[in-house]
């Protein structure tokens, strides 16, 4: 038993040492081969030139064929990364954008502002003229008044005539120390003694509460007059409050006696306070 034993072991140790002495061999033989190509490359034989070519070509086209799903993947991720940085950078574009809108708005207001104080400013004002600034426009289905920030400091008193550029749109009522208020031709408390032309009609103007007034008289002749042509509104100067020929506004032929003043009470920002009486050049 232990012979059998024995003879076992010796054979594994017999293919062990075959096939490590084989490996030695296949590695000489590899080694040999190596020295042998690098001799005949060096000596420009061509079977070897021809062999190195062919091995170069595999090694090539391997590389290729491997190296493309990996330079796939690199250029998705460029792709997609340059695709993130232009929307980034479209959404700065946009907001940069809007910022240049929102300037250029403020720009055209400031403008728009500007021009119209200057002409305010570079019209002959004289020394009853006061340029003043509407800070608060009131508003109400019973009140039609707008409050100014000049006041007593500044000569404001009370019934002064409020105008924009030539038209005269209401009355100082109230007048603190450092502002005022001055109630609109659309109020329905306003009662402005008027002249209508061309037919030189004595009439009153009357706030309806709304963007127009009325025309109030008693004669029927006169309607029939009114309604045959346009007629333009001004102060006639009864009362002593303004001074006569002052525009206030337009009533169109068929219009029911409606007047359209000429200012538009809801865009008013600077307006002129004066005092006139009838015997002023003014």
């Amino acid at each position: 038993m232990a012979t059998g034993r024995d003879d076992f072991v010796i054979a594994f140790r017999s293919a062990f040492l075959k096939k490590k002495d084989k490996q030695k061999f296949s590695l000489l033989s590899l080694i040999l081969l190596s020295i042998i190509v690098i001799i005949l490359s060096n000596i420009n034989f061509k079977p070897i030139q021809f062999v190195k070519i062919g091995i170069n070509e595999i090694i090539y086209r391997s590389s290729y064929i491997v190296s493309k799903p990996e330079n796939y993947l690199k250029n998705t991720l460029l792709v997609f990364t340059e695709h993130m940085n232009l929307y980034e950078n479209y959404k700065i574009t946009k907001s940069e954008f809007e910022n240049l809108k929102e300037e250029k708005i403020v720009n055209n207001f400031l403008k728009i502002e500007n021009k119209k104080l200057r002409n305010l400013i570079n019209e002959n004002i004289d020394s009853n003229e006061i340029l003043a600034k509407v800070l608060i426009d009131r508003e109400s289905p019973f009140l039609k008044s707008v409050i100014l920030n000049k006041g007593t400091k500044d000569n404001v008193k009370m019934g002064m005539a409020i105008i924009d550029g030539v038209y005269l749109v209401g009355q100082i009522i109230e007048v603190n120390y450092t502002n005022s208020r001055a109630l609109l031709l659309s109020d329905l408390n306003s009662k402005i003694p008027s002249v209508l032309a061309p037919q030189n009609i004595q009439a009153v103007v009357s706030g309806t509460g709304k963007n127009y007034g009325i025309i109030e008289h008693t004669k029927e002749d006169i309607e029939e007059d009114l309604n045959k042509v346009d007629t333009i509104v001004y102060t006639s100067g009864l009362g002593g409050l303004f001074k006569p020929g002052i525009p206030i506004g337009k009533i169109y032929k068929d219009s029911e006696n409606k007047v359209d003043f000429f200012s538009d009470f809801t865009q008013l920002n600077f307006i002129k306070i004066t005092s006139f009486n009838i015997g002023d050049k003014n």
